[in-house]
């Protein structure tokens, strides 16, 4: 998914999912409008990265907290040419999160639409979603430590 404003005019935040086979990516402004996301495998990480720093002015990455994170964070600080900072955020519950999400993004057609939402799955990987999900807990984190 791409936005139609060429070139971007604030800074905008990445939001990283790591793991281990696949991961999810995310563009998201300060307006909190989303403007890429995308499931990619493991091994295209640092050079998708790197082509969406080219394309927009991209201030930060956030990315989950949980298991693979460690070895990720010291992956990207290695391997992207540009340093960039990296916060981690709390990941509990965002792939719960993200499968209704998904179905509000996505709203289900035909005979999905009678199951009852817990019970629908969603037909494809939900990685991107959950790092739209960790882009929306930083800015959610930074204007609750704003209005406190």
């Amino acid at each position: 998914m791409n936005s139609q404003e060429f070139p971007p005019r604030q800074p905008m935040i990445l939001g990283f999912d790591p793991g281990r086979d696949k991961c999810g990516l995310a563009v998201l402004g300060l307006d909190r409008r989303l403007h890429y996301h995308e499931v990619i495998s493991a091994s295209e990480v640092v050079s998708t990265i790197i082509a969406l720093r080219k394309k927009y002015p991209i201030s930060i990455l956030v990315m989950g907290d949980q298991t693979t994170a460690k070895r990720w964070k010291q992956r990207l600080s290695q391997e992207l040419q540009e340093s960039l900072n990296i916060v981690l955020v709390d990941e509990r519950y965002t792939s719960l999160e993200a499968r209704d999400r998904y179905w509000q993004m996505y709203p289900p057609k035909g005979l999905v639409k009678l199951l009852p939402q817990g019970m629908r799955q969603p037909p494809r990987p939900i990685d991107d979603i959950v790092a739209i999900l960790l882009i929306e807990r930083y800015l959610n984190r930074l204007t609750e430590s704003v209005n406190s």
